[in-house]
């Protein structure tokens, strides 16, 4: 038996990514990159070369099954639904728990349908040697990038450099620091961006589960059967009871035993409009655009994402986000797009429509 196996957290709804990322089709299951492919298939082909297909789980929300279905033509009972959105904690516990069920010596790896890795083979060598460090059921493991500036969007993990070896200690978590710490941190050496991707034995988290979030384990520990179709009835009762926590506030920020590779892998995280522009080829005047009818005058550093077949003049702009998608139009500031997530909210309250 194969005991290595991928969790990809896809239920994310990705409002930062608003008004192209909806509800009823979520920024993971697009082509933003117009590549041929969405996220959620990209990243599923990232691990084929790790694990068996068959032992790839994809876990979302209800609403999205038959879209993973479609995208991915894997087994349904590699889908596994989410009926509320509870955050990454009691994601990765429903997954753990149903691989323990299947295979109590599994080694896994978690990690996020929409990130962006250009550098492949070294990703997979990275995941080769924690997967190895996991094996002996002691250790969770995340992996950290190397920061390439003082960002101030990610989450940010202190190493401890003593060690000679390539899986090191963890001395601390700190999310999301203001732009004097975060130059503090680059300035440095010893932190790495937390790049939200997960390898530890199943042992080992589920002990965690147990030691750092027992109301959430003696949940999971009570359903006997996690094969569908009692399944999802099961699921509903739990999540119902469980509160929404991300596996970082809820396990790694606490536990002892929590190891980081440091890794250059040509990540992002690809949250926000910010983020894409940052990876997409810009012309002269550092613009991108993904429409050949749209014509710019005076305008630079500007991100902008259209319908293809619309004619579009955009003159005196300058570091802006310009989207439209499905009747919706944005035009924010670059460095305002952090307020998008309140845009949609206003929108909610003050305008009708399916618009969200």
């Amino acid at each position: 038996m194969n005991n290595q196996y991928v969790v990809i957290m896809a239920g994310g709804i990705g409002t930062r990514f608003w008004p192209m990322s909806r509800v009823g089709k979520p920024k993971q299951f697009q082509d933003i990159l117009g590549q041929g492919k969405t996220f959620l298939q990209m990243t599923f082909e990232r691990f084929e070369n790790i694990c068996p297909k068959e032992n790839i789980f994809v876990v979302t929300n209800t609403e999205y099954f038959e879209l993973v279905k479609e995208q991915l033509q894997i087994d349904e009972q590699q889908i596994l639904c989410e009926p509320q959105m509870r955050n990454t904690a009691p994601c990765i516990a429903y997954a753990c728990y149903k691989i323990y069920a299947k295979n109590p010596d599994a080694c896994i790896v978690v990690a996020p349908a929409d990130h962006l890795i250009k550098r492949q083979r070294e990703f997979e060598q990275v995941l080769l040697i924690a997967l190895q460090a996991s094996q002996d059921a002691e250790k969770l493991i995340t992996l950290g990038i190397s920061p390439t500036r003082p960002d101030t969007g990610y989450g940010y993990i202190q190493l401890d450099e003593s060690s000679p070896d390539r899986v090191k200690k963890v001395k601390s978590f700190t999310e999301k620091p203001n732009l004097e710490v975060a130059l503090k941190f680059l300035e440095s050496g010893d932190f790495v961006w937390n790049a939200g991707i997960f390898i530890w034995h199943v042992k080992a988290i589920l002990a965690a589960f147990r030691k750092y979030m027992p109301d959430l384990a003696h949940l999971f520990e009570e359903m006997k059967d996690f094969y569908m179709p009692t399944e999802r009835q099961a699921i509903a009762t739990i999540y119902a009871q469980c509160h929404s926590i991300s596996i970082d506030y809820g396990i790694m920020e606490k536990a002892q035993n929590v190891y980081v590779i440091r890794c250059d892998l040509a990540w992002s995280d690809l949250g926000t409009w910010k983020s894409l522009y940052e990876e997409l080829p810009k012309n002269a005047r550092m613009n991108v655009s993904n429409s050949k009818k749209c014509l710019e005058y005076e305008t630079y550093n500007t991100l902008i994402k259209v319908p293809e077949n619309k004619l579009v003049i955009v003159q005196g702009l300058e570091n802006y986000i310009v989207v439209e998608q499905d009747n919706v139009l944005l035009i924010c500031q670059k460095d305002q797009e952090q307020r998008i997530k309140e845009f949609l909210e206003n929108a909610k309250r003050q305008v009708q429509g399916d618009f969200f």
